[in-house]
């Protein structure tokens, strides 16, 4: 096709898909932090919460749907 200018697909921030998932809702879910080392001088109760996901703060959704190229 003669004359058609491609437009260069867009790349995924391999990082940023490696630590973040989308929800069936569009929702944004990650992991917490502070969970990977000196545990030792954190609470059980606190270790258990680190293990669970959370979901990405709204005020960074727009940037990390764009690394995720969504």
């Amino acid at each position: 096709m003669k004359g058609v200018v491609k437009v260069p697909k867009m790349k995924t921030n391999r990082a940023a898909a490696k630590r973040f998932k989308v929800t069936g809702n569009g929702k944004i879910k990650r992991r917490k932090a502070y969970g990977s080392h000196l545990l030792t001088s954190k609470t059980t109760k606190r270790k258990r919460s680190l293990r669970k996901p959370t979901l990405a703060s709204g005020a960074d959704k727009k940037r990390v749907k764009r690394m995720l190229g969504i």
